[in-house]
């Protein structure tokens, strides 16, 4: 039957209005407008069906719940509660420049250039190595390397979101329900790694979207309730490289002699925001009772206010080791403390605060120095300190990359705790990192090497100064069997050491992300658009030598020229260095930092309020 001509014209506009909207709400959401409102964490016109309502999660094989404990706790550490006290802000409250068209197209055109870098990479992750831990850039294979339980997606999942691929997220979130954290081919876990990439991951998830995902909250209490079995300890130390399966079966375990500072002291973020979500103490209970330990340790070390690189957990015993660092197996303790304080709203008198501003004193004092550089520039690094008895204190010049967290950390300490000189050391500090990635031959920064320290505020460049460094490095360094022939300017040639370097220990660049993040939270508090530039320089620099025809390579020596890429890209390049880069270029309404607290693989967890 032929419908009136009037009808006719209604009928095929209501169908064009209906196919309008299903083309526009079936197209991928990271090919939308990267513009947000006020509110980015609103899912940007996601139909109702993407929130993936009655999603059930896959029975775990064992039930970590009903786990009984050999050693409970006689009483639990009750969470903070109640309104906490209104903490200083660490963002600017309002712009004082005021962006004009031209830098506001610059801006948006470099953060669609980020945002095609992620999507790069995750396509083919999805395409290659969808639900393993890795995928290997070069060769399109895949690698798992921490429990086998789909690193990338879960490390990526609030990047993700705050970029907008929604579509993408909804389908990792489905992924993430499938996931057996009983199921791995490894011996022993590494609770630290577990604890920050993949607990941290599905609390930041749940966290940016809004708590629209209960399935993200409900594969974290699970995974929550495994890890804390590793407590179930005599001192309630966790066993940090543990095997669970005796624990599964009921036998005794004890915590290690031997631990890295930094896998005990670095899991309280995650633990306290599960707590604080499932209304749960015993995640909280759990870490408080390292932070306590921290607490009565920290004035009797080798190094008062600091703690060594190395601890007995067994016997909770900070004075054995006589190493002190901001790098490496120690960063993420100092990182945490400040941040924890910031989750916690300052509350419990406090405690993290003090021990954050304790250890920053001995960290100025023992750790910081300016490098001798050719160009005279004032920059900080931070390096190692070794103690060999009472006043012996022993500064090694040691600059990781890793390190360049710190930066971005005493910024924020600066602004919470009201210290404008200590912003102006986080400025030196950042910029000494910017300074190590502008000054190799390929303009990426190595992991390790070895700067000239300055012997007074005045630092004039000595030539004959840097030679002798060299020698003094290479001779500490050097196998006595092996007979060394080499003059030191045949030396600065051959290993490529660029001027003020007196040595690279390791010349790899494996896409990491900690001078971009303090670059980022420096340009978040000072508004200073000489960080973009900075931050945009090192994006092109980045994808200029890492980038493949699937995603983004690890570099093995950043001294050559082309540098050599490995066949290697750990989840943080998704979950931290490219959210980190997005961000710089984002409104600072996005992820506001006096709205969230970023863990160390950048999962931002909603600050209490």
């Amino acid at each position: 039957m032929l419908l009136p001509q009037r009808r006719r014209w209604w009928f095929l506009g209501a169908c064009l209005m209906m196919t309008s909207f299903l083309l526009f709400f079936s197209a991928p959401v990271g090919r939308l407008s990267s513009t947000y409102s006020n509110d980015w964490q609103a899912s940007d016109g996601i139909p109702a069906k993407y929130s993936l309502p009655g999603l059930t999660p896959v029975k775990p094989t064992f039930d970590w719940a009903t786990f009984k404990q050999l050693h409970p706790v006689p009483s639990m550490i009750p969470l903070p509660t109640g309104r906490p006290p209104a903490l200083p802000r660490i963002q600017k409250t309002r712009r004082d420049r005021r962006e004009d068209e031209a830098a506001k197209a610059v801006r948006e055109k470099r953060l669609a250039a980020v945002k095609e870098a992620f999507q790069h990479a995750w396509s083919s992750y999805k395409s290659h190595a969808w639900m393993k831990d890795e995928l290997a850039p070069i060769s399109g294979g895949s690698r798992n390397t921490f429990g086998g339980w789909s690193a990338t997606l879960v490390d990526a999942l609030d990047t993700l979101w705050i970029m907008g691929f929604h579509v993408d997220f909804k389908d990792a979130v489905r992924a993430v329900a499938s996931i057996d954290f009983n199921t791995t081919e490894e011996t022993n876990l590494n609770i630290f790694e577990t604890t920050i990439r993949y607990l941290g991951g599905l609390l930041g998830a749940y966290d940016v979207s809004g708590g629209r995902y209960p399935i993200l909250l409900e594969k974290a209490t699970e995974l929550g309730n495994m890890l804390y079995a590793a407590f179930d300890t005599p001192n309630r130390m966790p066993v940090t490289r543990w095997d669970w399966r005796p624990a599964a079966q009921g036998k005794n375990q004890e915590a290690s002699e031997w631990v890295l500072v930094s896998e005990l002291t670095s899991l309280s973020l995650e633990f306290t925001r599960l707590s604080q979500l499932t209304k749960d103490p015993k995640y909280f209970d759990a870490i408080q009772r390292i932070t306590d330990e921290l607490d009565r340790a920290q004035n009797h070390t080798k190094l008062p206010g600091m703690w060594p690189v190395v601890v007995d957990a067994k016997r909770t015993s900070f004075g054995g080791d006589n190493s002190f660092t901001l790098g490496g197996m120690s960063d993420s303790l100092y990182e945490y403390l400040l941040k924890e304080h910031l989750l916690l709203g300052g509350q419990l008198d406090g405690q993290y605060g003090k021990l954050y501003e304790g250890s920053l004193r001995a960290i100025k004092e023992h750790l910081l120095f300016r490098p001798m550089t050719e160009d005279g520039a004032d920059i900080l690094f931070s390096g190692n300190a070794r103690v060999d008895g009472p006043n012996k204190i022993e500064l090694e010049p040691k600059v990781q990359h890793l390190g360049c967290f710190a930066g971005g950390m005493v910024g924020m300490g600066s602004k919470i705790f009201n210290s404008p000189q200590d912003l102006e050391i986080a400025r030196k500090l950042v910029d000494g990192c910017i300074w190590a990635y502008e000054h190799t031959p390929s303009g990426l920064m190595p992991e390790i090497f070895h700067a000239v320290p300055c012997a007074a505020d005045s630092c004039p460049w000595a030539p004959l100064k840097w030679h002798a460094a060299v020698t003094e490095t290479k001779k500490n360094k050097k196998d006595a069997s092996k007979p060394d022939t080499q003059s030191v300017e045949e030396k600065i040639k051959s290993d490529r050491l660029f001027p003020g370097a007196s040595a690279v220990d390791d010349r790899r660049y494996i896409l990491r992300p900690e001078a971009i993040e303090s670059v980022f939270v420096l340009f978040r508090i000072t508004d200073d658009v000489k960080y973009l530039d900075k931050a945009w320089s090192m994006f092109e620099t980045i994808q200029k030598h890492t980038r493949t025809d699937l995603a983004n390579a690890a570099i093995d020596d950043v001294t050559l020229l082309p540098p050599p890429k490995a066949d290697r890209m750990e989840s943080f390049w998704l979950a931290e260095t490219l959210k980190y880069f997005y961000l710089i270029f984002s409104d600072p309404s996005v992820v506001n930092l006096d709205d969230f607290v970023l863990n160390t693989e950048a999962h931002p967890l909603r600050r209490p309020q």
